[in-house]
């Protein structure tokens, strides 16, 4: 991480942490209020075992705020369909946020294995703006858009969508609304416990 501060300041570069998360049909559960004896029932879909994909990218750079950018991809349990994102899907994602950012990235995430497979390294390497740097095993603390995921998974709590395509718009009005906040985006980055200040070599 101390290496990829230095090479944002020096570059004036973002520095993008970005993730993935799933989200299916079953709503997550969680408490609530109701009148004694009164137990609240959510009717969940059983139709189809649709789910939806997400990869998020919190984007930091000091003196600025903070941005969120996130993709989604449907799944409806159709035969021969990917069942998670391929390595085009994320380099075209992260051309995106090279447009919107406008500057070189420093791109932080974990050690998926379409993350390190020997296509991915092929299109990160002809790209010159791009600089990758591998978190730790199992170090979600680190990534502030594992905070982006729980927000959002809260939100979600005890809504019953009625299709893959409800659950993609709640999933992405969700998203909308934490992108719009950009004080949660700080907030998530804090409880990481790191700075975007350089640190010396």
């Amino acid at each position: 991480m101390a290496v990829g501060k230095r090479l944002a300041a020096a570059r004036g570069a973002w520095i993008c942490f970005q993730d993935e998360a799933g989200q299916v049909l079953r709503p997550p559960v969680a408490k609530t209020w109701a009148r004694r004896g009164h137990t609240p029932v959510v009717e969940v879909c059983g139709k189809g075992s649709g789910r939806v994909s997400i990869a998020g990218m919190v984007c930091l750079k000091p003196g600025q705020r903070g941005r969120l950018m996130w993709r989604t991809r449907l799944h409806r349990g159709r035969a021969g369909e990917r069942g998670s994102f391929s390595e085009d899907d994320y380099i075209a994602f992260l051309d995106q946020a090279h447009q919107r950012l406008q500057a070189p990235i420093v791109l932080i995430w974990d050690n998926l294995n379409v993350h390190v497979s020997r296509r991915m390294h092929a299109l990160i390497a002809a790209r010159t703006w791009l600089t990758v740097i591998r978190l730790p095993a199992y170090a979600p603390d680190l990534n502030p858009t594992e905070g982006v995921w729980r927000w959002m998974k809260r939100g979600l709590t005890n809504i019953a969508a009625n299709g893959v395509d409800h659950l993609a718009n709640l999933v992405r009005q969700r998203l909308r609304a934490c992108q719009q906040q950009t004080d949660l985006l700080a907030g998530f980055f804090a409880n990481t416990g790191m700075t975007l200040d350089p640190e010396p070599p």
